[in-house]
């Protein structure tokens, strides 16, 4: 009966908390981020730019001071990509552990960018690595965000031939966010490459049977049939435009939606 009651009053502060996000503006009290790994290279175009790490932690800590939950899931492309190594002559399912390792190295990097900027904020891996994070437990994530921390999520799904991108999608579903942000660095969704074409034009909303059918490469096509497959509404935007994150969760048009 008491835990019951502790339940009961638990889910009252969190609907209450909900209700004060929405009043200072945000669309989505519950968010995941996806980084790529090449985002967190900056313009080094290798491993980890200390500069847009610092500017990420400074943004995101005024989304969690305004009480808005965040997980994150980051790439490793900025150290190993598994499917470049695989083109290699690498065995395939060999380099994606490898890339897997890269994602942890990235959470581990934010992670201390976080908690520099005052985030309180927990790393939780697919793969067990007892000593730099935790297991990935989703009670256990689900509980962290309630209680205000970021909570990174590293080594992908923790199985090769899966994206981190179908990381991404996987942990939006269940970990029940409102919305999944897909960061780049294109400022949403074009019908072809805006680098080669001009005359590319950006949606500002378009379906996911739209991006299936197109083509377009927004996210791989087993991430966005679990979106789909799951009404997981996402905004792909650009990250290194300053202030774009908190603009997307307030609902502006910085970006493309996909629903």
């Amino acid at each position: 009966m008491a835990d019951e009651r502790a339940k009961a009053e638990e889910n009252v502060e969190e609907l209450e908390k909900w209700a004060r996000v929405r009043e200072r503006g945000y669309a989505y009290p519950r968010v995941l981020l996806k980084l790529s790994g090449e985002a967190l290279a900056g313009d080094v175009g290798y491993g980890i730019d200390p500069k847009v790490v610092d500017a990420l932690a400074d943004e995101i800590a005024d989304i969690v001071e305004d009480e808005v939950e965040v997980a994150v899931v980051v790439g490793g492309g900025n150290i190993f990509r598994g499917l470049a190594g695989s083109a290699e002559g690498m065995d395939r399912a060999q380099a994606d552990y490898i890339g897997m390792l890269a994602t942890v190295m990235n959470a581990l990097a934010l992670q201390d960018a976080f908690e520099r900027h005052g985030i309180f904020s927990r790393v939780q891996s697919a793969i067990t690595m007892q000593e730099v994070s935790e297991p990935y437990i989703r009670r256990r994530a689900v509980r962290h965000l309630e209680k205000g921390r970021v909570v990174i999520l590293a080594a992908g799904t923790g199985n090769p031939y899966f994206t981190t991108d179908t990381t991404a999608a996987l942990r939006a579903c269940e970990l029940d966010v409102d919305c999944l942000m897909k960061a780049t660095k294109v400022d949403g969704v074009y019908d072809s490459d805006p680098s080669k074409n001009p005359d590319a034009k950006r949606f500002d909303r378009i379906s996911y049977m739209d991006v299936l059918s197109r083509g377009l490469n927004v996210m791989d096509s087993t991430a966005t049939s679990l979106c789909m497959d799951n009404d997981m509404p996402m905004i792909v935007f650009d990250l290194t435009v300053e202030g774009n994150i908190s603009r997307a969760l307030k609902g502006e048009n910085v970006g493309t939606t996909v629903e």
